[in-house]
């Protein structure tokens, strides 16, 4: 008797990324695929290493793989293993790098399993920064590939516009769906104590940047900034940039030769950061490109005012052209130090939670659905025609 061919289960839906690394998509796609499960979608959160800290916030409903790969890229045999066992009626993948090699492997596996594939910054952008050999390959790539998919997704407004330039993908090729933000669950964290002598009271003002210490989100210029709106303005404020990456070393010089060491802090990453945000007078965004600034929206979660440099995409999408929080050009020292003094001594900031609340897990999950074509309630996600 010959074997039968695995039945594709209608209800389970596949999420595939390199890792649970402390980054802003590994975190948003930590909330997707809990909200997922919570709603009876039978989720195997696919990774090419199960590592990562985000990777403890991923609730036991969601079934995790570890592909034990040594990188995104030898992890495709592994994952077409994966397909051909698991069948998954659908599969979302998440990043360009990990986009890629899931398209390969549903083609090399021969499965039928609909593929949604998740871009979560302005391709262009990180283009016009200037891209290594690899990152090259990976564009070439993605301009081969992405078409192969079933459904793509840009996570603002700006990013599905630019993605679909940037490939040459027709209209309404990409869709936007932004990403999930449980604001509830984030202002019952923002509650908890922060450790710091910083917060006691009678203290000086913080202000916080979180991010990884890469050159995408530009601390160095929040340090000339802050340093700029110190002595320009005579402000005793003190500065926190949470987040680990290959520029620790370059930022911690910086902050030496600005002669800040007294009132800047690098702590690295911090499991909560909301508690943090709660306790600041004012988050910053200094980012030279975003595709939808997840932190933004979280610190504004969190009730903390903002202000956000106008950097494609997505910051000026969420504070709606300066609605909720001031935009300021990028680059531009002496207009984000005043910024930054402004918010600061405003007595009567917008009620940023009441926006944040707009980024609901409920309507990023429909969108996703939708798109995976999981029964679902609900109709949210945009088509985006470039335009």
């Amino acid at each position: 008797m010959k074997n039968k061919t695995p039945k594709t289960l209608k209800n389970k839906v596949a999420i595939y990324l390199p890792s649970m690394g402390g980054g802003g998509a590994e975190r948003v796609t930590g909330t997707l695929a809990n909200a997922m499960a919570a709603r009876g979608v039978n989720v195997d959160l696919v990774l090419a290493q199960a590592t990562g800290p985000y990777l403890a916030q991923v609730n036991s409903a969601v079934n995790v793989v570890d592909l034990c790969a040594s990188r995104v890229l030898t992890s495709c045999p592994r994952l077409v293993n994966y397909l051909r066992q698991e069948r998954p009626a659908a599969i979302l993948s998440v990043l360009n790098h990990a986009n890629i090699i899931a398209i390969a492997a549903r083609a090399l596996s021969g499965v039928k399993s609909r593929l949604v594939v998740s871009e979560h910054n302005t391709l262009s952008s990180a283009v016009r920064g200037g891209l290594s050999l690899r990152g090259s390959l990976e564009v070439g790539a993605m301009k081969f590939s992405y078409p192969r998919a079933d459904a793509i997704v840009g996570v603002s407004n700006g990013v599905s516009d630019d993605l679909a330039k940037a490939l040459g993908l027709p209209c309404g090729r990409v869709k936007t769906v932004y990403n999930p933000i449980d604001a509830v669950q984030i202002k019952k964290k923002s509650l908890e104590p922060v450790d710091h002598p910083w917060f006691a009271p009678g203290q000086p003002p913080v202000i916080i940047g979180i991010g990884r210490l890469t050159r995408q989100k530009n601390f160095g210029h929040l340090l000339n900034s802050f340093a700029f709106m110190r002595a320009s303005k005579g402000i005793e404020a003190r500065l926190i940039i949470l987040g680990e990456g290959e520029l620790r070393s370059d930022l911690e010089a910086q902050v030496k030769t600005l002669g800040l060491c007294a009132c800047v802090a690098l702590p690295g990453f911090v499991s909560n950061p909301y508690a943090y945000l709660r306790a600041a007078g004012l988050f910053v965004l200094s980012s030279s490109w975003e595709g939808l600034p997840t932190v933004l929206i979280e610190a504004m979660s969190c009730e903390t005012k903002v202000v956000s440099t106008d950097c494609p995409s997505g910051p000026a999408e969420i504070l709606e052209n300066g609605k909720w929080g001031r935009v300021v050009p990028m680059d531009d020292t002496e207009a984000l130090s005043s910024a930054m003094a402004s918010a600061l001594d405003d007595e009567n900031p917008p009620n940023v939670y009441e926006r944040a609340s707009d980024f609901s897990v409920e309507r990023s999950v429909d969108g996703y659905l939708q798109l995976l074509q999981i029964p679902h309630s609900g109709q949210v996600a945009r088509e985006m025609c470039g335009g």
